[in-house]
């Protein structure tokens, strides 16, 4: 495997997946932690699910709670594997270049989710990475990888 794929920059996120109803309390949670709200979106598409994306102080690092807005949604599947318990969804790590990233993690075998980067939440493009990553490594947990303010893909 190529140990220059380009362009990650820092971890985006912690997804936090939270059972339908119990998103306002969860906010209030990391609020009660010193974290401050930054984006509140409905997202429809394939997601189906109501983000709410939190900042850990001045950095570029974020909580992004997700709450199912129907059965179909994958957080909702989650949700029911985990016995309705709130757990990590995803990880999300930002990248420069979301196109030479993708090239360059689909040219070393790994199993990327997405045919291709596609629109995001709050204008970004991103991607998902398959748990069981590579052929002969898995990372374990959903990976999302993701660029800033490029709402086009």
């Amino acid at each position: 495997m190529s140990t220059d794929v380009p362009g990650f920059v820092c971890v985006d996120h912690v997804a936090v997946a939270v059972p339908p109803g119990e998103l306002e309390a969860h906010v209030r949670l990391y609020a009660a932690l010193g974290f401050a709200e930054i984006h509140r979106e409905d997202v429809r598409g394939t997601d189906q699910v109501r983000e709410v994306l939190l900042r850990m102080g001045d950095g570029p690092n974020c909580v992004q709670l997700l709450e199912p807005l129907s059965p179909d949604s994958p957080v909702a599947r989650q949700l029911e594997k985990q016995g309705r318990r709130p757990g990590i969804a995803h990880l999300a790590f930002r990248v420069h270049d979301i196109h030479a990233a993708f090239d360059a993690m689909t040219a070393d075998g790994f199993r990327i989710i997405d045919a291709a980067p596609r629109r995001g939440s709050r204008g970004t493009t991103v991607f998902f990475v398959h748990p069981k990553s590579t052929d002969a490594t898995a990372l374990g947990y959903l990976l999302e990888v993701v660029q800033e303010g490029t709402s086009h893909a």
